[in-house]
């Protein structure tokens, strides 16, 4: 260890009494009506953010221009023959607030669809990656080169005027959410498919596009529109919802900041909750030689875990107190399509037995199952097995979200954000602890 690194290590050691004392002890204690524990916390529940995209009901999950999921899903216009809805009709639904007529989301279909082509450096930029990348890394850094197309940034530098600022920055937004199934299933094809790229169908729409050049037949296109729709937006505070806003706060262009919600999106306390969940699923299976337990060693397993100091992977939410309708829907959909599949008899039981044993445990304040409780179970049926790629399909959906807000951000005017900081000392200070040196006299 080198000085320089010892030191910071002791630095650390006597640092960290201090955080936890102020938060234990002090937490309740206002600062410019935020508490200390909000400061220590991350900011977790702190008020300080607006989007009128979708808010996140702790009883009624999450609504998108305050519709439920169940309206959003029963209302807007889906493809002839499909049970889920248009993802181009919920783009339209979160930028206007409106429920789309069918030929509303026919002229948003035919848009993407010719916004969709990528150009030729792309595909060139993706090729030169070494094969063991990371589908994310590569995903980001796509998103992040298309900085050179941005029509704002060139805007920008001509002068527009700030009232204008939305229109280029819609533009780009339609440029880029057009591209990400094409840059997603080409990054796919190169990591896991020896290169071999199916082209895009210019007659399908985004979620029936993306499951064709996926190599999957229906009902892969609902499943893709499913999980575009679910993971699209929520609320502005989570971390790749926050970083695309904070990003894009200092002007910089969606493809800025949207790679920058992708990288945010890739920390595992964010994106892979899916995966850890089938992580999870596979383990038991594996202990239990891949027959389906019975209810009581179902309950034996959670108990297990639980006992050793882990969590069930797909329980619980930060600020839902009920069943995730996310979770709700996907259910329904694996009720009709997955019935028999072995993953989803396990998932059955677990929403069966665990939140019964987590009230119990008195530890979780939601008990319910959450959406990557069944996510990850649906790819993995339709044969999307690598589990490093669920994060990259979770951010085409969430860049949706974020790109509506942004656009609504550059046509509000909303400006830099720059919160305050303050030191420990001030901290202490305020929760009056009295410095080491006084309190020894």
């Amino acid at each position: 260890m080198t000085s320089l690194k010892e030191k910071l290590y002791d630095k650390i050691q006597e640092h960290r009494p201090r955080i936890q004392r102020l938060n234990k002890e002090f937490g309740d204690v206002v600062v410019d009506n935020v508490t200390i524990s909000h400061i220590l916390g991350g900011m977790r529940g702190l008020k300080s953010l607006v989007t009128d995209i979708s808010y996140l009901d702790p009883n009624e999950g999450i609504r998108f221009r305050g519709y439920k999921l169940t309206d959003v899903f029963a209302k807007l216009p889906k493809p002839k023959g499909a049970d889920m809805p248009y993802v181009e009709g919920l783009f339209y639904l979160l930028l206007t607030g409106d429920i789309p007529t069918q030929k509303e989301v026919n002229e948003v279909v035919d848009e993407f669809a010719q916004r969709r082509i990528l150009p030729k450096y792309l595909y060139e930029l993706i090729d030169a990656f070494p094969s063991c990348s990371h589908p994310m890394t590569i995903f980001s850094t796509a998103i992040l080169s298309m900085h050179r197309e941005s029509f704002f940034a060139k805007k920008y530098i001509a002068g527009i005027r700030k009232a204008d600022y939305w229109d280029p920055m819609y533009e780009d937004s339609l440029n880029l959410l057009a591209k990400l199934p094409e840059i997603a299933s080409y990054t796919y094809a190169k990591l896991y498919r020896d290169g071999n790229r199916i082209q895009s169908n210019p007659n399908l729409d985004l979620g029936g596009n993306f499951a064709s050049m996926m190599g999957k037949d229906k009902p892969y296109d609902d499943v893709s529109r499913m999980h575009f729709i679910l993971h699209s937006d929520h609320e502005s505070g989570n971390v790749s919802a926050h970083a695309g806003h904070l990003v894009a706060s200092s002007l910089s262009d969606i493809y800025l900041s949207i790679s920058a919600m992708v990288n945010g999106l890739a920390g595992p306390l964010h994106g892979l909750a899916s995966q850890s969940v089938l992580k999870w699923l596979h383990d038991l299976m594996g202990k239990m030689g891949g027959a389906i337990p019975t209810e009581a060693e179902i309950k034996q397993y959670v108990w297990e875990t639980l006992k050793s100091g882990q969590v069930v992977p797909g329980f619980g939410h930060a600020v839902l107190r009920k069943t995730d309708p996310r979770y709700a829907l996907q259910r329904e959909f694996s009720k009709k399509h997955l019935k028999d599949d072995p993953l989803f008899k396990y998932i059955d039981l677990l929403y069966k037995v665990t939140p019964p044993i987590l009230r119990e445990q008195g530890k979780a304040k939601n008990p319910w199952p959450n959406v990557d409780a069944q996510s990850g179970v649906i790819q993995w049926h339709y044969g999307l097995k690598e589990y490093d790629f669920y994060t990259v399909l979770f951010g085409i959906g969430r860049a949706i979200g974020i790109s509506a807000n942004i656009i609504w951000d550059r046509a509000l005017g909303y400006p830099l954000e720059r919160p305050k900081s303050l030191t420990t000392d001030m901290l202490e200070e305020i929760a009056g602890i009295k410095p080491k040196a006084d309190s020894a006299k």
